[in-house]
C-alpha cells in the first residue's frame, strides 16, 4: 500500500466514525420523553409549608396520596437530594403508627417523601407509653397536624392475639391487642381461620388504639379538642392497596 493510500485509508476512518458519534450538541439535548416528563422533586417540606395545612388538608393529601399509590402514579423523588436537604431539620406533618408488617411500606402507600411523616411500628399497632411519648413529641413539640392509627387485613399479631397464644415477651405484646378481640360481638366463627372475624377485629384494635391515645395522653386529647390535630385511624387491603378510613 501506497503512503497516498493509508493517508487516504485514514482519512476515510476517520470520517466514518465521526458520522457514527453523536453529536455532542444533540447528546446533551434531553429526549421527548425527558422533555415531558415532570421533574425530580428535591425539596422537603418546610416549617412555613407545614403550619400553613390543617389536619384536614393533610388528611385529605393522605387520601389523594393513597390513590396514586394504587394507581402506580407515585410521585417521582430526587431520594439523594432529600436527603441531604433534610439533614439540619424536619417538619413532617403527620405521624403514623404503622403494625411491623413488612408488606405496609407507609411512606409509600400515601406517596410522602423523606420529612413528610414520623412512622412508629410495633406487631398490631397498638399504643404504649413509648409510642404515646413518641406521638406527643411528633405533634405537641415537631408540630404534626394528624395521628393516623394503620392497620391492615390478615394481621398476623391480630390472628395470634386472637388465637391467645403464649410465648416469651409476645404474650405480653398480645395482651395489648385482646381487648380489640374481647369486644367484638360476633355469633360466627370466633378464630383466626375465619377471615370475616380477624378483619373485625383489626377494625376493632384500631378503634381500641385511638381510645388509648385519648384516654392516656391529656397532651394529644387537649389537641384534638382545640382542633390543633386529628386523631383517625385506616385498615390497609393487602390485595389491592387501599386504605379504607375509619370516619
Amino acid at each position: 500500500m501506497t503512503t497516498l493510500q493509508s493517508i487516504v485509508g485514514l482519512v476515510t476512518f476517520t470520517l466514518l466514525v465521526a458520522c457514527a458519534r453523536p453529536n455532542q450538541t444533540e447528546e446533551a439535548l434531553p429526549s421527548s420523553n425527558e422533555q415531558t416528563a415532570s421533574p425530580l422533586v428535591q425539596e422537603v417540606l418546610t416549617r412555613e409549608q407545614r403550619d400553613a395545612l390543617s389536619p384536614g388538608d393533610v388528611l385529605q393529601s393522605f387520601k389523594e396520596g393513597n390513590e396514586r399509590f394504587q394507581t402506580n402514579d407515585l410521585t417521582a423523588r430526587d431520594h439523594s437530594a432529600q436527603v441531604r436537604k433534610s439533614a439540619s431539620g424536619q417538619f413532617p406533618k403527620a405521624v403514623v403508627l404503622s403494625c411491623l408488617d413488612s408488606r405496609v411500606p407507609v411512606e409509600d402507600v400515601f406517596d410522602r417523601g423523606i420529612g413528610d411523616i414520623f412512622v412508629g411500628r410495633v406487631a398490631g399497632n397498638f399504643v404504649n407509653e413509648d409510642l404515646l411519648g413518641s406521638m406527643e413529641f411528633g405533634c405537641k413539640v415537631a408540630g404534626s397536624k394528624l395521628i393516623l392509627v394503620l392497620g391492615h387485613e390478615h394481621c398476623g399479631a391480630v390472628q395470634a392475639a386472637i388465637e391467645d397464644v403464649k410465648m416469651g415477651n409476645i404474650t405480653a405484646m398480645l395482651s395489648k391487642i385482646r381487648p380489640a378481640v374481647d369486644a367484638v360481638v360476633y355469633e360466627g366463627d370466633r378464630t383466626a381461620a375465619n377471615p370475616s372475624f380477624v378483619q373485625k377485629v383489626c377494625e376493632q384494635n384500631v378503634r381500641h388504639t385511638i381510645e388509648q391515645i385519648r384516654a392516656n395522653s391529656e397532651i394529644l386529647k387537649e389537641m384534638e379538642a382545640s382542633e390543633e390535630i386529628m386523631i383517625v385511624g385506616g385498615v390497609y387491603d393487602m390485595d389491592t392497596g387501599k386504605v379504607t378510613f375509619l370516619e
